[in-house]
């Protein structure tokens, strides 16, 4: 009896053996010979049979779930330094986030200098990699956003974390100093924003923005549930803002869907980096999830404020469907 790939049974057996005992156990040929009975040189020619009929499929291997071909490709379509593409499964939002803020923890290990100063704006996504770094140079950690909460007029920040936590939880990996302020990220007039803003122990943190060179944050997209700003508005800031063509926030920078920055009202009541100060840092690195976000996604590589991307497969995927689309029409 012969196979689909044309090998008999003994030729079978002895193929799927020697590429055993060779690829996996790590054996060498004359070893291999010694056992059965053969030599080196038709060792060697067993093992090719072994690969041309499928037995062994050889792969380049690479650490975790990198998908090395969509982030090249991702990289080059949208003039990226840096894009970071996993095949993760996406059907479990905390779980996702959990990979790819190792991801971008690892990612950051890589890129970041002893020159550098760190600068961190709130996102859940941020926090997930604040706990997974590891190491990194002795360096000074900017908090760029104030604590986000539930709503403009909660005292209970979105979660157990929040940018004041993130900023220490590195500053701790670092060992450098941590420029932090206490303040939500959005309050209720602009007054108040102003007031927060003159807190001396709040401008001499907002001061060291200016010194940023390399910033993380996430990717908001202004639809409910989609980003903890929109969350955190009122209807009407939501509407106004929607009027205005805003798309994506990322951490508080509002951009349209053609990636232009926009001044909005709400930026009035923010405490934290604005777009010009964003525009400013070296590399901003962005960790973006959720295939409902794509648009605000691509507004924010369209903007040239994201430098850096880590993301997963599937929005990875659509990202440069919409590019492909972008070139056809």
């Amino acid at each position: 009896m012969v196979d689909a790939k044309g090998l008999g049974p003994a030729e079978l057996l002895l193929a799927s053996s020697v590429a055993r005992r060779y690829y996996l156990d790590g054996r060498t040929k004359v070893e291999i010979g010694d056992e059965f009975r053969l030599s080196r040189f038709k060792v060697a020619r067993v093992l090719e049979t072994a690969r041309s009929q499928g037995l062994v499929r050889i792969e380049i291997a690479h650490p975790g779930t990198l998908n090395l071909e969509l982030s090249e490709q991702l990289r080059t379509a949208f003039h990226l330094r840096h894009a970071v593409v996993l095949d993760a499964a996406d059907s479990h939002e905390a779980s996702l986030r959990q990979h790819l803020g190792k991801a971008a923890a690892e990612l950051l290990t890589e890129i970041t200098t002893p020159e550098d100063v760190l600068g961190l704006a709130w996102a859940r996504a941020v926090g997930a990699m604040a706990t997974q770094l590891q190491s990194l140079p002795s360096i000074p950690v900017v908090q760029l956003t104030g604590a986000m909460y539930r709503s403009s007029g909660a005292s209970t920040p979105v979660d157990d974390g929040n940018s004041i936590d993130v900023v220490r939880e590195v500053a701790r990996v670092t060992r450098g100093p941590a420029h932090l302020f206490f303040a939500p990220f959005l309050v209720q007039d602009a007054a108040t924003a102003r007031a927060m803003r003159r807190q001396p122990e709040v401008a001499r943190a907002l001061a060291e923005i200016a010194h940023v060179t390399l910033a993380v944050a996430g990717i908001g997209c202004w639809e409910r549930g989609q980003s903890t700003l929109y969350d955190a508005a009122s209807d009407a800031d939501r509407t106004a803002l929607a009027r205005q063509g805003v798309c994506a926030d990322v951490g508080g920078v509002f951009i349209a869907a053609d990636g232009t920055p926009l001044q909005t009202s709400l930026n009035d009541r923010m405490v934290g980096i604005d777009a010009t100060q964003m525009a400013a840092v070296d590399q901003v690195l962005a960790i973006a999830y959720g295939l409902g976000k794509r648009r605000a996604v691509l507004a924010a590589v369209r903007s040239g404020l994201v430098k850096s991307v880590v993301t997963h497969a599937s929005l990875a995927s659509a990202l440069l469907a919409e590019a492909d689309r972008a070139e056809l029409s």
